[in-house]
């Protein structure tokens, strides 16, 4: 903005000092001339041009730096637009994994609790069962007896069972009628 109004500024300065030298050229400075003077004095236009061409190079200057602006600014803001588009995808991005992860958390403390009330009522179930196998197992192992004496009662044990099996069968009845 400010570029364009000093162009501006400067076109009018170069306009206004054009209009005076080219009226400067045709007017007389005096107007009765001495007679050492061979032609009227127009002042020093030869001069002009120093005035000129520095509001020129000025003018351009100022031109130069609008281009050189104007592109600058196209280009931070082309990258300005791609940093709000990127930053707008990641969020939505982070967002769904946050919402993702959220969800996990929710389900897996779900599964947690559930995994600890099985491990509480198994492990009631192991004491119960631990409990009942220590009153077991004074009459299961080693009551006192030896690997032999048991040997010894389990066959008595099965010949009495099978001698009560050939009574009820009646195979020994006759004998022991003979008796």
């Amino acid at each position: 903005k400010d570029s364009k109004e000093a162009q501006v500024a400067v076109e009018q300065a170069l306009q206004v000092l054009k209009d005076f030298y080219a009226k400067a050229g045709e007017a007389t400075a005096l107007v009765q001339q001495p007679e050492i003077f061979d032609k009227p004095y127009q002042g020093m236009q030869g001069e002009s041009g120093g005035v000129v061409g520095m509001l020129e190079v000025i003018q351009s200057d100022f031109a130069r730096l609008e281009t050189e602006t104007k592109a600058s600014e196209e280009q931070s803001q082309a990258q300005y637009d791609k940093f709000v588009e990127d930053s707008t995808v990641d969020k939505t991005a982070k967002n769904k994994d946050i919402e993702y992860k959220s969800n996990k958390k929710d389900s897996e403390t779900e599964d947690l609790g559930e995994a600890k009330a099985d491990l509480e009522s198994t492990q009631k179930e192991l004491d119960s069962a631990l409990r009942y196998y220590e009153k077991l197992k004074p009459s299961c192992v080693d009551a006192g007896v030896s690997y032999e004496e048991r040997v010894a009662r389990r066959k008595e044990e099965i010949e009495s069972l099978q001698e009560a099996l050939r009574i009820l069968n009646g195979e020994d009845l006759a004998f022991m009628q003979d008796q």
